[in-house]
């Protein structure tokens, strides 16, 4: 499919991660070198900070590829809490998959919690020269006690899970220890 500008295709493309799973993307095309974009906890492809990004990179002559992590948004498998090295090695399938086609992976750019999935990556494989990260958390020690409640390690001691509550006591999910 034709995108919003004259050269640029937009497509929807599906990649195996090393579980067999498909995560889903967008690729975003205007036949340059591109950047792989990933979003944070309980997101998608279709966040709008990387919306955002992808459009403003194109404006700069970037193609740019936006991708849901397995569990998330369309892509195939199951949500895990704290999934960090798992949506590293989704990443590592996505360059994989690049490279294999020809493409030059310039730079990845995570939120959030995609922040932390390109430093992991970074750090395990070291082939790519620009690594962003946006809002990614560096303490995560407190945010699984805001997620999990106080009492948490004793709650998956006795029940084998914990459930994840939103500010409003919602339960968002239930996490197996």
């Amino acid at each position: 499919m034709l995108g919003d500008r004259p050269g640029e295709i937009r497509c929807k493309v599906s990649i195996l991660n090393k579980k067999g799973e498909n995560l889903v993307g967008i690729l975003e095309d205007n036949g340059s070198s591109q950047i792989i974009l990933c979003h944070g906890f309980r997101s998608s492809k279709e966040n709008g900070v990387l919306t955002s990004l992808s459009s403003k990179f194109l404006s700069m002559r970037f193609s740019t590829f936006r991708f849901d992590f397995s569990g998330s948004g369309e892509s195939e498998g199951y949500f895990q809490y704290g999934s960090y090295w798992k949506d590293a090695e989704d990443l590592s399938s996505v360059v994989t998959y690049w490279r294999d086609h020809g493409r030059k992976v310039d730079a990845l750019v995570g939120h959030s919690k995609g922040g932390n999935a390109v430093l992991l990556y970074l750090s395990k494989y070291k082939d790519v020269g620009t690594v962003v990260n946006i809002c990614g958390r560096f303490y995560l020690k407190n945010g699984i006690k805001e997620r999990l409640g106080k009492n948490y390690m004793q709650l998956i001691e006795e029940c084998s899970y914990v459930d994840v509550k939103d500010r409003h006591d919602k339960v968002l999910l239930n996490t197996v220890s």
